[in-house]
């Protein structure tokens, strides 16, 4: 039973942060949006280690966690307009 609710207010979290990913106002709360997903998806990587006793989706956390923050870090350059000009 804990389980539906813990999912379900994860599945909540990922609507909402679709919803401000697609109606951002602002380039950077597009990219913020985008951060949070990815954030909430590793948490549900990690849960569903959790939930069915698989180590190996820890490790497909933790690379989805690296290149999510390369991500994040690529768009941030870009909106602050470096675009590798030294």
């Amino acid at each position: 039973m804990i389980d539906i609710i813990v999912f379900s207010l994860v599945g909540l979290g990922i609507l909402f942060a679709v919803i401000r990913l697609l109606k951002g106002p602002t380039p950077a709360d597009r990219v913020v949006a985008l951060d949070t997903f990815n954030i909430i998806v590793i948490g549900v990587i990690a849960l569903l280690a959790y939930h069915f006793q698989n180590s190996l989706y820890l490790d497909i956390a933790i690379v989805y966690a690296i290149l999510a923050f390369i991500e994040t870090i690529v768009f941030a350059r870009y909106l602050e307009g470096n675009h590798g000009d030294c």
